[in-house]
């Protein structure tokens, strides 16, 4: 009993060891919590008819996504009072779990297949989708990987060719899913890190061109996705089937107008654009608030970008600063094609919108990611 609780207390001073109680940064802090704000309003205005359709309760994913918050919120302020040594512990279990679940998704049972896409594990109650964690999880790994390369990170054989080697198998069962959107934020992530570490912009030409000509193989070796492309360049000539979608997007941006038709008035969400409450939820935030609404997102989302990039700046740990720029383009870049999706700038790749889209993974990470940040923007070298 005595080894029992000598046990337990060295293994909670070793995990208080690892944390850091101090305050939040208000520059993280705000905007992400302005945008869960705006979130949530979003998701009940969009929901509320369909949650009497399909669960005959109106408020069944209002709930949820309140449970989905909540947790998310939770793991955040764990997360963000990691010390820097705390946060470098979770590289090797998080990479491990992120690898297990990636090929859980293909054991029956397990696995939940929806729309031909097997995306998801249910785990008891819970509904996961890997690909979310699985970005997470490659900034922690990316970031060590790299930290530790930084004199030879100028030599392709020794420094970008391992990350990309190390990468490939991860970004290909990604791919099988099929994910194609998860598998464009993975390669992106993967060249920004490698591009923040020092590698050669001619070296990292080279590659990106190789990955650009396999995604753009992938992109029409499927028959949906040649349709979606189809789609993004006229969508009218497909307005019933493949533009539907695309068509009533433009439908509720130009009905917003400058101020917007007003909290809860837009149409658009009444059954008319499809996926309304998750990746096309910046047009439902378009026509309720206007441009000016959308504007005001985009500053939130700028804001983020600028504070963590700023965090990677100052930060003299070569870990620490990748961590920061990882995570960063992972919020806000992840943010700017969903609403490039949503104005027809870049075909649908189905990426939800950090902090506003409904959906239990998606929140729960992306507060996570914030978490992080938060723990690095809390270290004396940033303040």
């Amino acid at each position: 009993m005595r080894n029992a609780v000598e046990y337990f207390r060295s293994w909670f001073g070793h995990f208080e060891q690892q944390l850091s109680w101090r305050r939040p940064d208000p520059w993280l802090c705000v905007p992400a919590m302005a945008l869960i704000a705006l979130g949530t309003l979003m998701v009940l205005d969009t929901t509320y008819f369909l949650g009497r359709e399909r669960a005959g309760d109106a408020f069944h994913f209002f709930r949820l996504h309140l449970v989905h918050v909540g947790a998310g919120l939770l793991i955040c302020v764990i997360i963000s009072q990691f010390s820097l040594a705390g946060l470098r512990r979770l590289v090797v279990p998080l990479g491990a779990i992120a690898i297990v679940l990636l090929i859980v998704v293909w054991i029956p049972g397990l696995g939940v297949v929806r729309g031909h896409a097997r995306r998801w594990v249910r785990l008891g109650p819970v509904l996961a989708e890997p690909s979310e964690l699985v970005k997470f999880a490659l900034v922690f790994f990316l970031s060590d990987f790299l930290a530790k390369r930084q004199e030879t990170i100028q030599e392709f054989a020794r420094g970008a060719l391992p990350a990309l080697i190390v990468v490939a198998p991860v970004t290909l069962l990604v791919l099988m899913q099929p994910d194609f959107g998860a598998t464009v934020m993975i390669v992106v992530l993967l060249f920004a890190l490698l591009y923040a570490a020092g590698a050669r912009p001619r070296h990292l030409a080279a590659a990106g061109g190789c990955a650009f000509a396999v995604l753009a193989l992938q992109a029409v070796a499927r028959p949906y996705r040649i349709r979606r492309f189809v789609a993004f360049f006229d969508p009218w000539r497909t307005a019933r089937t493949a533009g539907f979608q695309l068509i009533q997007s433009f439908i509720a941006l130009g009905g917003g107008g400058g101020l917007g038709r007003g909290l809860g008035a837009g149409r658009q969400k009444m059954f008319y654009l499809p996926e309304a409450h998750t990746d096309f939820v910046f047009a439902v935030i378009t026509e309720d608030f206007g441009i000016i609404g959308a504007l005001v997102v985009f500053l939130l989302f700028g804001t983020l970008l600028f504070r963590g990039m700023r965090i990677a700046r100052m930060e003299p740990d070569p870990f620490a600063s990748l961590l920061a720029v990882g995570l960063t383009v992972l919020l806000s870049l992840q943010a700017l094609m969903n609403m490039a999706v949503v104005i027809g700038l870049v075909p649908t790749k189905g990426l939800p919108l950090p902090f506003l889209s409904y959906g239990g993974t998606s929140m729960v990470m992306a507060l996570a990611e914030l978490g992080a940040l938060l723990a690095l923007s809390r270290r004396p070298a940033v303040r």
